[in-house]
Formats: C-alpha cells, sequence, structure tokens
C-alpha cells in the first residue's frame, strides 16, 4: 500500500481530533509526542483501510483494535493451505474484542509452571491481530510485532499477559501482537502440489504485510518495526528474517528469546514420516480425509502424538516446521546470516536454567541414572560424553543426574546454538547483543531456577497479567519489580534505536569475537566477557580446541 494521507485519515465519531500528550521520560523517546485522544464524551476511535473501516476503542488511554483479520479464515477448503487474502468487509467492522484463538489442547488451571497459555473460545477463523497505540495518528512511531511461543502447539495473541499495553503506553511504540496456526493445522506437512508446508509460516508472513502496509494508519512507522517473540515464536523470528519482500523489507529489527535453534528442523521426507504417523492415529487414508473431520479431533490426536514421536531425554515436540524448499529453504539461524536477514539488528537471549521448564518437575525423570544421561550425552559430545558430564556435575554442586541432562538439554536447544549464531554474525561483522536470564524462582523450593518463559512477565512488566502463573510465586516484589524495569526499558531502547542501552542499565556491550559480552540478568546485572566460554570449547571438534 502505498503512503496515502487519504487512505490513513483518522475518522471519529466526533468529526475531530482532540487533545495531545507530552510523553517524556521513555528511553530513547522524544520528549513531546502529539498523538489522537477521545473527546472527554468518550468517542470511538475508527481508522480506515484498504480492506474497510475498523472501529477500535479506548483502554487506559491507549488507543485499542482487537481481532482484525489479516488473512482468510483458514476453513473448509482452505485448512492446510497457505494463508490467503481477506476479502474485506463492507461498513464499519467492530475491532473492540479479541477475535478466537488457534485450536489447541486446553485444561483448566493450565500446567503446574506457567498456568494457562491459551483459553477459549477456540476456532479456526482465528487469523487476527491486536494493535495498542498511545495514538490513531501520523505520529510514525517504532512499532513492535510480537509472535508468541508454545511449543507450536498452544498461546494466544489476545493473552493477557502478552498485553501491548505497557510497551505502548511505556515506549510510545505502536505494538502488534497476532494468532497463527498450531499444532496439526499449521505444521503437518502432506506434500501437495501447490499447497507447501508450514502454514503456521505463511500466516505469520500475512500478518507482517498486513502491518507494514496498514501500520501508518495506527500511528506507526512501516519503516521501523521490530519483530520479537519467544521460544517458537522467536524461531518463527527468525525464519521470517529469511523472507524476500518485495517492496519495503517486513521488519528491520529482532529480538530473539530463548529460540530453540537447537532443534532439527526435519526434510520433506521426515516431515511426511511424521504426518503418516498422525493420519494413523486418526485412522484416516489421506489429507482430504483429514479435512472432513471436526478440529476438535484433529486437535485431540495431539495427545498420542506426544507418546508416539517423544524420545527419552528430549524435549518433545510433536509438530515441527519442515524444510519444505519453499516456504523454507533452510534452517532459521541460517536466515540471520545472509541474505536480508543478515543486515537486521539483533538481540539475543536465553535463561540460564531453560530446560528445568519441562523436566524439573517430572517424577520419572527425576530417578534418571547416571548410565542413563552418559547415553544422552553421547548423542551431543559422543567420545566426550564422560568428560562433558563431569563438567556439568562439577559447574553445579551437588548435582543428580537429572540436574545435569536439563543442563545438557537446555545447552543442546537453547543457549549453544544462540551463542553459535552471535558468533557467526560477530565474524561477518553484524554483531548481536546477547543476554542470558539469570534471577532463578523460589518456586517449587527452587526447582525451576530461572526457567524457560521466567524472562516473559520481565519483559512485558506486566506481573498483575501473570497472577496465575505458579512459576513466579514467592519472588521478592523489590528485585522483581527493579528487575523488570531494567529489562523493559532496555527493550523498548531496542525497539526504538536498535540498541538496548539506556541509563540505568550497566553498559552493554555487543558480542563481538574479541570479547563475547552477554548481558547477566539478575538481581545484580553485570556484563560478563564470554559467560559460556568452557562449554563453547567443550563442544568444539577437539582438532579445532587450540582457536579461541
Amino acid at each position: 500500500m502505498t503512503d496515502d494521507p487519504s487512505r490513513r485519515r483518522i475518522l471519529r465519531n466526533t468529526g475531530v481530533l482532540t487533545g495531545a500528550a507530552l510523553l517524556s521520560g521513555i528511553p530513547g523517546g522524544p520528549a513531546g509526542t502529539a498523538h489522537a485522544a477521545p473527546s472527554a464524551g468518550g468517542s470511538s476511535p475508527v481508522v480506515e483501510l484498504p480492506a474497510g473501516r475498523l472501529r477500535g476503542a479506548v483502554e487506559g488511554g491507549l488507543t485499542v483494535f482487537k481481532g482484525v483479520p489479516y488473512a482468510a479464515p483458514p476453513v473448509g477448503p482452505l485448512r492446510w493451505r497457505p494463508a490467503q487474502p481477506h476479502p474485506g468487509w463492507a461498513g464499519t467492522r467492530d475491532a473492540t474484542a479479541f477475535g478466537p484463538s488457534a485450536p489447541q489442547l486446553y485444561r483448566e488451571g493450565g500446567d503446574p509452571v506457567l498456568g494457562n497459555h491459551g483459553a477459549p473460545p477456540f476456532s479456526e477463523d482465528c487469523l487476527t491481530l491486536n494493535v495498542w497505540t498511545p495514538g490513531a495518528d501520523d505520529a510514525g512511531r517504532p512499532v513492535l510485532v510480537w509472535i508468541h511461543g508454545g511449543g507450536f502447539i498452544s498461546g494466544s495473541g489476545s493473552l493477557p499477559q502478552y498485553s501491548g499495553e505497557t510497551f505502548a503506553r511505556d515506549g510510545d511504540l505502536v505494538v502488534v501482537t497476532l494468532n497463527y496456526r498450531l499444532g496439526p493445522l499449521g505444521y503437518l506437512y502432506f506434500g501437495e502440489e501447490g499447497a507447501d508446508g508450514n502454514f503456521w509460516f505463511t500466516d505469520q508472513l500475512a500478518a507482517l504485510r498486513w502491518v507494514r502496509d496498514n501500520i501508518a494508519a495506527f500511528g506507526g512507522d512501516p519503516d521501523r518495526i521490530t519483530l520479537a517473540g519467544q521460544s517458537g515464536g522467536a524461531l518463527s523470528v527468525a525464519a521470517l528474517a529469511g523472507a524476500r519482500p518485495t517492496g519495503r523489507p517486513l521488519f528491520r529489527r529482532a529480538i530473539l528469546q530463548s529460540p530453540p535453534l537447537g532443534l532439527q528442523i526435519p526434510t520433506r521426507a521426515e516431515s511426511l514420516e511424521r504426518s503418516a504417523t498422525y493420519l494413523d492415529i486418526l485412522g484416516a487414508k489421506n489429507v482430504a480425509e483429514l479435512r472432513a473431520l471436526p478440529w476438535p479431533q484433529l486437535i485431540g490426536a495431539t495427545i498420542e502424538m506426544f507418546r508416539r514421536t517423544g524420545r527419552w531425554g528430549y524435549w518433545s515436540t510433536p509438530f515441527l516446521p519442515v524444510l519444505d524448499g519453499v516456504t523454507l529453504t533452510r534452517g532459521p539461524a541460517e536466515s540471520l546470516l545472509s541474505g536480508p536477514g543478515a543486515d537486521i539488528d539483533l538481540l539475543i537471549g536465553w535463561t540460564k536454567e531453560e530446560a528445568a521448564f519441562a523436566f524439573a518437575l517430572s517424577e520419572p525423570y527425576a530417578a534418571a541414572t547416571k548410565e542413563q544421561v552418559l547415553a544422552r550425552a553421547r548423542d551431543t559430545f559422543g567420545a566426550r560424553a564422560a568428560e562433558a558430564y563431569t563438567a556439568y556435575e562439577e559447574a553445579r554442586p551437588g548435582a543428580r543426574p537429572v540436574d545435569v541432562l536439563m543442563d545438557l538439554i537446555g545447552d543442546d536447544l537453547f543457549r549453544m546454538p544462540g551463542i553459535d549464531l552471535a558468533e557467526r554474525r560477530a565474524a561477518r561483522g553484524r554483531p548481536a547483543w546477547a543476554y542470558q536470564f539469570d534471577l532463578p524462582t523460589p518456586a517449587y523450593g527452587g526447582q525451576l531456577g530461572a526457567a524457560h518463559c521466567l524472562e516473559l512477565p520481565f519483559v512485558f512488566h506486566n506481573f498483575d497479567k501473570w497472577a496465575q502463573a505458579p512459576f513466579l510465586a514467592g519472588l521478592n516484589p523489590r528485585i522483581r519489580d527493579g528487575l523488570a524495569a531494567a529489562v523493559h526499558a532496555s527493550w523498548i531502547s531496542f525497539v526504538r534505536s536498535g540498541d538496548p542501552n539506556h541509563g540505568p542499565m550497566p553498559d552493554w556491550p555487543r558480542y563481538e569475537r574479541g570479547s563475547r559480552t552477554t548481558m547477566r540478568l539478575d538481581s545484580v546485572t553485570a556484563a560478563v566477557d564470554d559467560l559460556a566460554g568452557y562449554w563453547r570449547r567443550l563442544r568444539r571438534p577437539t582438532a579445532n580446541r587450540a582457536v579461541s
């Protein structure tokens, strides 16, 4: 869409724009940015887009649009097809309520670590996004687009904990969250001609194009978009960096929180084998028969997929992306090393005890033996498995075999591949900013440490929205809030300037080959050089061990 002011005009039921706000104290932000505000009578903001008019709401002084369709509903014949353009609508569409979340497994109360990560209503008609903005005006604010994680099977851009409210208000940003297809509906691969795979990717790509083409109407700058995500969402961000857009780039900066870059992305043949397992579970012969089944039956088969695809000592992922040669031609990390992704500003990090999320509270894994863990370590270290086991054991005094296993899994999936990406970016003259989130939670007697997902409420700085998350129990409010303020401000600074440094934060240098600086986020935050140096050298082939 061209930047035509007549298409970006703001319509209000009062017919006028009222008010202006002076924003101060925003890291990297202007001292006085004007934005549209509701009239004293409580007018509803309306924007006009090529697809039609939208009426939003004013919430807490922010202008909010919810449940905005960015692609056609992937239902009926469009199930397991790439995202298609939305046909638009007549009249003014109400955008004051979230759209349904993508179909997913659900149990009341959620899991014992994170709690609920997705709640009804669910519907296949789920390709919607949400926008928070200080004002739907012509301010041209930086834009933050958030992609939720959830192991490729859960989550929603409509969850209160992912609300864009804090970022929009504290950083004078336009914030977008989105829903995309999950589980079997988003990740199965059938090799159909013209359908390719990675339907989740086509959804996210369609959402990014929508943001680029429409965000100016919401007070955003389409040339200053940051794409951020956590876990599976961070893997998505990396994959999307390789997309070759026509016209404007899709985003300028990327934030990868705990990206599982150590996942082995299956080939087409491997993905077809996994799809055959899924077909067998449902007693279906082909995708045509699956299209005739209701989505609750499709989602229900996920439970058996966990059982059939899981391996001892590995984080279970029943559904995965596929290297289909069309939507994904290489691993996600490679997309940030060459091509259009090489020039994207990058902030990347992980938590200290990532794997505790999935394994620390597991009774079967608590009984793991040293022999079992050594056998798993051989998959990573080969003949040096015993040396590695001893190193992990010594690094955690009193470690049980399961503790060694969790540290190994966390390094395999998250930390070491993240460091490798930072190393390779630095070698190419495009260094990243790296962090490790170290603050442990006292929940469950401290068993979780700094587990996967623990940094999320600190990044969003919205603990009130995480009140039901079990893993936050017992955190000291003073330490919690102090660290959250620093982390939240760093993310805002990065979105605004491409640099996470801000006044109260200790100096945070980029990850360069000479220093390998990583910011350790803890009760005492400090930059540490070569934080994982020993483990980096331990994983290097013996012939190269002399090279630093």
